[in-house]
């Protein structure tokens, strides 16, 4: 089985993202090196458009760091574009230390299928919080009731066939491309065979999906578990190992049929160079954000899978799924080898 759970994992326009923050007292002379000294605020990039996971992430973080009263304010400002990568060039020109940046899978997948000139390993590691499964829906009008049948008029019809979901590179595009493998393509094909249609944001796959335009979508469970519910949307298969309590109705894809397993993680990076004082301080804010019940609350309502790791673990993290998303792009032909 071709498993990817966790550890599968133009420069932008200069961005007004508020007054810098100050930490509440500077370290003294004597302030050993790495003491965590507390912001009174943070900012943090959303690098996409509203409507998304990162945007319900960064959104949802916001909300528990001021509403525990961890920090006085944490503003969010949303720099669509590129995978994330013209938000990861606006983290790199910023003079801000107390700045965070959400990040993920999808993120590590889009610096190599742009070419990005900045790429992760220029940033800050801080956190890593949550890891979701992804869910692949239909219109609720569409003739496709079950994973196969969308799989096999994709081999059988190729570009008539039309699937949305985040940006190209991205685990939305990793996993049609796997599912496609998975069902016998040869990898060199699936470029030619998929008509994927990439978006900035959560918000216009659901649009292109509700309105009936393209034939089916893929994304994080959180971004369409209310259509689902709602019965605007019909979801055919999870990706995870094991069924979704959010959608107790559909089968996991290996249910389905295809040896495929592939969950989506996200995390906080902060701009690189910051001073071993201002990373501990982030860290610790992190570490008091995983630790609030109201953070606890969030994530279950979310359905969002707890995979906390910071610091030198989560920098560790970053760099395996670095090599490993680059390998499994070249794998399925979404990046030339």
């Amino acid at each position: 089985m071709r498993t990817f759970t966790t550890v599968l994992v133009a420069a932008a326009t200069a961005v007004a993202l508020g007054a810098c923050t100050t930490p509440t007292a500077a370290p003294g002379p004597d302030a050993p090196a790495g003491e965590a000294v507390a912001p009174d605020s943070v900012q943090i990039i959303v690098p996409a458009d509203p409507g998304g996971g990162w945007d319900q992430t960064g959104r949802a973080v916001s909300e528990v760091l001021t509403s525990d009263g961890i920090v006085d304010s944490a503003p969010v400002t949303n720099i669509g574009g590129a995978g994330g990568t013209v938000g990861l060039a606006a983290l790199a020109n910023e003079s801000d230390p107390y700045t965070l940046m959400v990040t993920g899978l999808v993120m590590v997948g889009a610096v190599e299928t742009n070419a990005s000139e900045r790429r992760l390993e220029d940033t800050t590691p801080i956190a890593r919080l949550t890891e979701e499964a992804l869910v692949v829906v239909v219109p609720a009008e569409s003739p496709y009731e079950t994973l196969e049948d969308l799989v096999d008029d994709i081999v059988e019809n190729g570009q008539s066939v039309t699937v949305t979901g985040g940006s190209a590179g991205g685990a939305d595009h990793i996993l049609a491309g796997l599912l496609l493998e998975s069902a016998g393509l040869d990898p060199a094909e699936i470029p030619a065979q998929l008509n994927y249609i990439p978006n900035s944001g959560g918000g216009e796959a659901v649009t292109l999906i509700l309105g009936n335009n393209v034939s089916a979508g893929i994304s994080g469970i959180g971004e369409f578990v209310e259509h689902v519910d709602a019965g605007t949307m019909r979801a055919l298969a999870v990706s995870s190992a094991e069924p979704v309590e959010a959608l107790p109705d559909a089968p996991t894809i290996t249910d389905a049929g295809y040896d495929v397993v592939l969950t989506n993680w996200r995390g906080l990076l902060a701009p690189g160079g910051i001073s071993d004082e201002e990373r501990a301080a982030l860290v610790s804010l992190a570490e008091e954000l995983h630790a609030s019940d109201a953070w606890t609350e969030t994530r279950e309502t979310r359905g969002w899978a707890d995979a906390f790791l910071v610091g030198d673990d989560f920098a560790d993290f970053v760099d395996a799924n670095i090599a490993e998303i680059g390998q499994t792009l070249r794998t399925i032909g979404l990046l030339a080898s």
